[in-house]
C-alpha cells in the first residue's frame, strides 16, 4: 500500500486535472470567440457583394450620362456649324448680291448714257 496514493493527494490530482481542464476551456473558447460563425460570413459577403453591383451601377450610369452627355455636345457642336453655314449664306444674300445688283444697275445706266 506504500505504492499507492492517499485520498488527499488523489483529491489534489483531480483538481489539478479539473482547473487544467477549465484552463483549456477557457483558451477554447478564447480561440472559438476569434472564429467568424460560417452564416455570419457569408452574410457579411452578401453586404460586400451588394455594395459592389451598386457601385457598378452607379458606374454604369455616370459613365452612360457622360456618353449622352458627348453626344449632346457633338450635336450642339454640329448645329453650331450649321448655323455659320447659314450665317454664311445670308451674308452672301443680304449684302454681296444686292452690292452686285447696284453696280450692275450703275454699270447698265452709265452704258445707256454713252
Amino acid at each position: 500500500m506504500g505504492d499507492e496514493p492517499t485520498n488527499g493527494e488523489l483529491a489534489r490530482r483531480l483538481d489539478a486535472g479539473f482547473d487544467d481542464l477549465k484552463e483549456d476551456m477557457r483558451t477554447l473558447a478564447g480561440r472559438l470567440d476569434t472564429k467568424v460563425d460560417a452564416s455570419l460570413l457569408a452574410l457579411q459577403q452578401q453586404a460586400q457583394d451588394d455594395r459592389h453591383q451598386a457601385l457598378m451601377m452607379r458606374v454604369s450610369a455616370i459613365e452612360e450620362e457622360r456618353g449622352r452627355e458627348a453626344e449632346r455636345r457633338q450635336q450642339e457642336q454640329r448645329e453650331a456649324e450649321n448655323r455659320r453655314a447659314g450665317d454664311k449664306r445670308l451674308i452672301l444674300t443680304a449684302l454681296v448680291v444686292p452690292l452686285l445688283l447696284l453696280l450692275l444697275q450703275v454699270y447698265l445706266a452709265s452704258r445707256g448714257s454713252s
